[in-house]
């Protein structure tokens, strides 16, 4: 299976369990690794034949700006269902590092691996 990669992905949401955390956008810092067959796009030159990652950083930005989630567990999970589901992958890893959650510690999150269920 090869692999179409967005890491770095930096969203603006709101997203925590503290009072202070559901008054104001947190950012977080989105790693996704999409599993695909890229032998077709690599015959064809065409990005129909593609995962078009633009489309997908678009969709996760619209999925964080109208969202609200308590944990980055939903949120790493939601990311999932959507690239499963709506982009047709097979398998995806969603890596999730909310900076700064605790002070000493540099990065803190959650990755989850996913499957299309046959």
């Amino acid at each position: 299976m090869d692999i179409v990669f967005l890491h770095g992905l930096k969203i603006d949401t709101v997203i925590g369990i503290w009072d202070w955390e559901r008054k104001l956008k947190q950012t977080l810092v989105i790693d996704l690794d999409m599993g695909a067959d890229l032998s077709i796009p690599g015959r064809s030159d065409n990005i129909e034949d593609t995962l078009d990652y633009k489309s997908v950083t678009k969709r996760i930005m619209k999925l964080a700006d109208e969202s609200a989630f308590l944990l980055v567990e939903k949120l790493a999970e939601t990311i999932a269902d959507i690239l499963l589901d709506e982009f047709k992958i097979p398998w995806v890893r969603v890596r999730i590092n909310k900076q700064g959650a605790v002070r000493q510690v540099r990065d803190v999150g959650v990755m989850i691996e996913r499957s299309r269920k046959s």
